[in-house]
């Protein structure tokens, strides 16, 4: 049953070209909305928090600062409306999933960067 939806999945599903990121990482996700007739592109832009699942059904969370409240959000890796993602910086970080940075303020909220 298991290789039937892998076969599924690796068929039907359509996969981002998208660049390599971790947790820790500052991204830009440029995502389109629809409202109505229109469309427009938004952008998110944050610290990755953690990146779970495999293949199409793989996520990431997002998460930034909106004045003094924190603001996450869970992407779908293959989102259609994802139109591109940029990583501005690479965050030096020792674990896989960073929920402690919730907690963090101020400047202990900063990530040290990751020489490229």
């Amino acid at each position: 049953m298991e290789s039937l939806v892998k076969f599924v999945q690796d068929e039907f599903v359509t996969k981002n070209e998208l660049p390599e990121f971790a947790a820790g990482d500052t991204i830009t996700v440029y995502y389109e909305i629809k409202e109505g007739s229109k469309t427009r592109t938004q952008f998110f832009r944050g610290v990755v928090i953690q990146k779970r699942g495999t293949g199409a059904s793989e996520t990431f969370t997002i998460r930034k600062m909106s004045g003094t409240v924190g603001v996450e959000r869970i992407f779908p890796l293959n989102l259609p409306s994802i139109q591109k993602i940029e990583v501005n910086k690479k965050g030096k970080v020792r674990r896989a999933r960073i929920f402690y940075f919730r907690d963090l303020t101020g400047k202990k909220a900063r990530i040290k960067e990751r020489m490229r």
